[in-house]
């Protein structure tokens, strides 16, 4: 069954570099039954054995030329249930591209022998690095304008590890797959004070200026409104002050690739809106 997901996953895994992007999950499984109380967590030690990735038959791959390639390796951290399912995944390490989505995806379609404490099913804590090797393809629309495609050239390798320090207790977050568009604000997103944490950012890089707006001195900040959801990814973009319609967006750009540990609110990972003010200063 799992091998069947994977294809599914890959096939639905081309994705659009492009402003509103967005990868289709279309015909992939959903994890929808995870509780909302707090359970113990465990790690690899002394009468805790590891998960055990279930086998799988990989899809098969493209053979079509590669003219750009593109590798990476993202680290995440999940938690394997008592069911043999990830979840409360993570990012410990992202690269800030759209391999941190594939990564993502590729992760939540594990599924494993669950791990145990002397024996009896429980729930463990582990990190995955995730090597991906990936291609991007330049193709022409109907209308002659380039587009360009993110596509996996091999299987993704998986390498587990132990987490350094993993909570205590956890809630189990439902593994829903984002799509990573623009959308409606999701009802449960939240507001960082009282009991929901901010979320800690990971990766964060700088906007560029465009050269229409350095060669006019434009200056100035411009203020982005976005969710970081229960992944640490951002989603909802979208400008409240402009600046310059350039530099607008070539901010909302940069916080796309924006990468966090996500809000918690009592043990679990919780969306929450954020608001960036993305500075552009000549010097």
């Amino acid at each position: 069954m799992r091998g069947l997901w994977l294809v599914a996953l890959f096939v639905g895994l081309g994705t659009s570099l492009s402003g509103g992007q967005q990868i289709s999950t279309s015909g992939l499984p959903l994890v929808v039954d995870a509780s909302t109380a707090k359970v113990k967590v465990y790690t690899v030690g002394p009468g805790v054995r590891a998960p055990e990735l279930l086998p799988f038959t990989p899809p098969s791959f493209s053979d079509e030329k590669c003219r750009k390639k593109v590798n990476g390796v993202v680290k995440l951290s999940i938690l394997v249930d008592t069911k043999g399912l990830p979840l409360n995944i993570m990012f410990l390490q992202p690269l800030g591209s759209d391999l941190d989505k594939f990564a993502l995806l590729i992760v939540a379609a594990d599924r494993f022998k669950p791990g145990t404490n002397n024996g009896q099913q429980v729930v463990v804590a582990e990190t995955v690095n995730v090597s991906m090797q990936a291609c991007i393809d330049e193709k022409k629309d109907d209308t002659g304008k380039k587009t360009y495609t993110l596509r996996m050239r091999s299987q993704p390798v998986q390498q587990f590890g132990l987490l350094t320090e993993p909570p205590e207790e956890a809630v189990l977050l439902s593994n829903i797959f984002p799509t990573y568009d623009i959308g409606n604000d999701n009802p449960r997103t939240l507001h960082v004070g009282g009991s929901v944490s901010a979320p800690v950012p990971l990766y964060t890089p700088e906007a560029h200026y465009t050269p229409e707006a350095k060669k006019a001195e434009i200056k100035g900040k411009c203020l982005v409104s976005f969710i970081v959801d229960q992944q640490g990814m951002p989603k909802n973009i979208r400008i409240i002050q402009s600046l310059d319609t350039g530099l607008d967006q070539n901010a909302m750009d940069a916080v796309a690739k924006y990468r966090f540990k996500p809000a918690m609110r009592n043990g679990e990972p919780v969306s929450v809106v954020l608001t960036s003010e993305v500075n552009f200063q000549l010097y």
